[in-house]
């Protein structure tokens, strides 16, 4: 569900190599009846017939059309379904999941709704109460190389935003050891389609090209999902990069006892050492090594000279923060290979 934006589209195309998984409803209101190809040509020979639905979920809306979905699809078109990708803006999953409950085996939500376990920080973070906090316990937080065991076999998965995605892989490994204390700093940059697929001014390509530009600054709204994975205040500072696809989160954090260079590294490779999906090196990591993939790239480093530690992730926004990470979800829940129809390696040049 919301298969037309640049998640969905991502997910659509991941779907495409699964040796398991078959779409076989695609729904994104705006694009309704039009052929998936016809919108995203990169997909049109991986569906050719595939056609965006309607999703109706209240009766208020009108009845599904009953010859299928290639027009409108209601709820309970979707029984049975072993899972659902809700790819959609944030806010509208809140009103999606109870009618979705009891009907399909996993929901996997991409966006922010399900993701913070305090009710309380979402008017604050996100403007508005939330409308279902009562379902806040029941989703899993589905970031799999921090909490796989709780994602195996889960029913309902919030997948993280793709900065948090970046900097827990960058500093969980030393929060969670207690090497570290006191704020964090996670200054990190996205390309435009992290902004999503609708058109804004502020994203046109004359906007975007040869600029560099922070934002959000001191309100983001991922910044208590950040704080919630590491159990540590975090200061971020969100920037928008000229560039298509990609995130590299600078974390800094004062470490709580003497560490060097050197262990900082082990710290990280004895926490991904049996992962797929991270890579640890020794030099800086770039965006270019993760582009199309589902690969997370992290080091990390102590400057001696004033103690603090750095330690920097590079993502694929699209792939492991966002659509390949709910797959990665979805695999485990259902009881697949982890690494079914996820890219290993990055596209290149």
């Amino acid at each position: 569900m919301g298969a037309s934006g640049y998640a969905g589209t991502e997910l659509l195309r991941l779907c495409a190599a699964h040796p398991v998984l078959e779409v076989v409803v695609a729904t994104g209101d705006a694009s309704a009846g039009e052929l998936v190809g016809e919108r995203t040509p990169s997909l049109a020979a991986a569906y050719p017939a595939l056609r965006y639905a309607r999703a109706v979920v209240d009766e208020r809306d009108g009845p599904a059309d009953p010859e299928g979905p290639a027009d409108r699809v209601g709820v309970d078109e979707l029984d049975g379904l072993d899972v659902v990708f809700l790819a959609l803006p944030h806010g509208v999953a809140q009103g999606l999941v109870p009618a979705l409950a009891g009907r399909v085996g996993t929901v996997v939500d991409l966006s922010a709704d399900f993701r913070l376990k305090d009710p309380s920080s979402y008017p604050r973070w996100y403007g508005a109460a939330h409308a279902a906090p009562e379902l806040l316990d029941g989703f899993v937080y589905g970031l799999p190389e921090l909490y796989r065991a709780q994602v195996r076999g889960a029913s309902r998965i919030a997948v993280p935003g793709c900065y948090p995605t970046a900097a827990a892989l960058a500093l969980a490994p030393f929060a969670r050891a207690g090497l570290v204390a006191g704020t964090v700093i996670v200054d990190a940059a996205s390309g435009v389609s992290g902004a999503g697929r609708a058109v804004a001014d502020r994203l046109q390509f004359c906007e975007v090209d040869e600029d560099f530009s922070a934002y959000g600054l001191l309100t983001h709204r991922h910044t208590p999902e950040m704080e919630q994975v590491l159990g540590l205040p975090v200061l971020f500072t969100p920037h928008l990069a000229p560039m298509a696809r990609g995130i590299l989160a600078t974390c800094y954090a004062r470490p709580s006892a003497p560490l060097s260079s050197a262990e900082a590294l082990e710290v990280l490779r004895d926490a991904y050492r049996d992962e797929r999906f991270v890579v640890v090196t020794k030099s800086p990591p770039s965006t270019k090594a993760t582009t199309a993939s589902n690969t997370a790239h992290v080091t990390a480093a102590v400057d001696e000279r004033t103690g603090w530690l750095v330690a920097l992730c590079a993502i694929d926004n699209l792939v492991k923060g966002a659509a390949g990470q709910a797959l990665q979800c979805a695999n485990l829940a259902l009881g697949i290979d982890e690494a079914a129809g996820l890219p290993l390696a990055a596209a290149y040049p």
